[in-house]
């Protein structure tokens, strides 16, 4: 069976592939992680988690795809189908249905976020308006309930939820390819642009209180002590799985438009080292130096604690820029425009997949199942717009955004290299390679990337309230194991927190929590029921 679609252009699909990679996380999340955890030798554990899990994972992603896209396949279900015989390969496809529909609920309700700062950015909302107030009036948490509804917020979720459908609606090549060809290039522009005036703040500039270099030697300056703390090389693999966007099943449903020879060697190394370079490049030179030149080390050291960067780039920076004068509201138009471009890039990946579900295995057209994943969106990300206050956003992230992710990569890794098996599948992704792939990667693949994964998987079950070197200790002397609040069981069991339903006749933040996951396992479980029909369907039919 022949595909109905493929993609314009090799560089199209490179983009394509970058832009579904290149997220918010490349600007916010990177810089921040490594500022925390061993500044420059954070590098050492994230290029050996890019080399043992991430480009493995791509080429197996690209493999799969590609592969799956031969039999008329490209969402997840199908792809993991003809990987084998089994009956409930198809099953571990919803994954890839799962977490694209989820996160493309809370990610667009975020990417709504940068494109009303860039209209407020022009406007000059921010030379008179302190962002640390704007945002809670914006996300509603100023208003003391849990059950806000913010109309501004709504709104500008509303059109980049039309915008997204919009592009999905026009097909691979006039609507992700085109976005992608225009997206990246004014990414890219904005962050040099920005990096380089950053990097040249002086004594002469108002406001300026350090050197900017010295927020380069903040992310960079090594403290090889981070390389002997778990910890750091977890919060490096996470990063990996977070920017490359692996697990999640876009890439697979990217790849499956290519045709049978078409390289995949290539083309997923060239997407992740471009993906690299726009987070460890341009991500380490734009934030922090800017942050660190009006604030100095020590304030950007506390706003970094816990890995995030999101309070340097939505509450700080806007401020900070007053200080380019007339330079302001363009200095703002051109960061939340990067982050905007950032997340549609990505939002795009999500919708694909989804729609291609449809189209595949329902027989919709391109226009409704862009509706219908429209539709789907705004009904999903409405509960993160209305219950942000009560927590609502943090589960969707959490549970779709990191665990279903680690979750489904290491079940397609031992799907491919298992089921599948290693011989087919290194030979599937060397066929029509325009790179020689070192043989080493076919061992890697086969056995480091699923016990790399494994062990991600095991420490984010498991991981400590504390350093784990204290925690091992304690444990031997007979003291427990201290698990924190951020662990899955944590958050499953509500480590840390006060855990009633209702306080004093009121819904409490744990009520929220709990129905989202509700909520999260009923569309799971939706999907699945979704697939199996599917599959009946066709059973019938034959």
């Amino acid at each position: 069976m022949t595909t109905r679609e493929g993609w314009g252009s090799r560089v199209g699909l490179v983009l394509a592939m970058a832009g579904n990679a290149v997220g918010l996380g490349n600007f916010l999340r990177f810089p921040a992680q490594a500022a925390q955890n061993g500044g420059g030798a954070f590098l050492i554990p994230y290029l050996v988690s890019f080399a043992l899990m991430g480009l493995p994972l791509l080429w197996v992603e690209w493999s799969i795809g590609r592969h799956g896209g031969q039999y008329g396949h490209h969402s997840a279900p199908g792809l993991m189908d003809v990987l084998g015989k089994q009956k409930w390969l198809k099953y571990v496809g919803v994954f890839g249905l799962f977490t694209n529909m989820m996160i493309a609920a809370y990610y667009t309700y975020l990417e709504s976020w940068t494109l009303a700062y860039v209209f407020h950015s022009i406007i000059g909302t921010f030379s008179h308006v302190n962002p640390t107030e704007f945002f809670p009036n914006y996300v509603g948490t100023s208003s003391g309930s849990i059950f806000t509804v913010p109309y501004e917020a709504l709104f500008w979720f509303l059109i980049t939820a039309a915008l997204n459908v919009w592009i999905l609606s026009r097909g691979l090549v006039k609507g992700i390819e085109m976005m992608a060809k225009i997206g990246m290039p004014i990414l890219l522009l904005f962050a040099v642009v920005l990096a380089i005036r950053g990097l040249t703040l002086g004594g002469g500039d108002v406001g300026v209180i350090q050197s900017p270099l010295a927020g380069l030697n903040f992310v960079w300056e090594p403290r090889a002590s981070g390389l002997l703390n778990p910890t750091t090389w977890m919060a490096a693999a996470g990063q990996i799985f977070f920017t490359l966007s692996v697990g999640m099943g876009s890439i697979h449903c990217y790849a499956s438009y290519l045709k049978a020879k078409q390289d995949v060697a290539l083309n997923g190394a060239s997407a992740g080292w471009m993906n690299m370079f726009v987070e460890v490049v341009l991500g380490g030179s734009v934030i922090i130096p800017i942050a660190v030149a009006y604030l100095g080390i020590t304030a950007v050291q506390e706003a970094t604690l816990g890995g995030s960067g999101f309070a340097l780039g939505f509450l700080t920076l806007p401020n900070l820029f007053n200080n380019w004068g007339a330079l302001a509201p363009v200095a703002g138009a051109l960061w939340f425009g990067l982050l905007f471009f950032a997340g549609i890039t990505s939002s795009m990946a999500m919708g694909q997949p989804l729609m291609a579900f449809a189209e595949d295995e329902y027989k919709f057209s391109r226009n409704g199942a862009a509706v219908l994943f429209g539709v789907a969106v705004l009904l999903l990300g409405f509960v993160c717009v209305w219950l942000y206050p009560g927590g609502a956003f943090d589960e969707f992230d959490f549970w779709t955004g990191t665990f279903a992710l680690v979750v489904f990569a290491l079940l397609e890794a031992l799907i491919f290299t298992r089921i599948f098996g290693m011989e087919k599948g290194w030979a599937e992704i060397t066929r029509g390679a325009d790179m020689k792939v070192p043989a080493v990667f076919k061992y890697i693949i086969k056995y480091v990337t699923p016990v790399f994964i494994g062990v991600i998987f095991l420490g984010a079950m498991i991981q400590p309230d504390g350093a784990w070197s204290e925690a091992v200790s304690g444990l031997f002397q007979g003291n427990g194991w201290p698990l924190s609040p951020a662990s899955v069981i944590g958050r499953v069991f509500h480590v840390g927190e006060r855990y009633v339903w209702f306080e004093n006749g009121q819904p409490t933040r744990a009520l929220v929590q709990d129905a989202t996951r509700t909520l999260l396992l009923v569309v799971f479980l939706g999907f699945g029921l979704l697939v199996r029909n599917a599959w009946r369907r066709k059973e019938a039919r034959s």
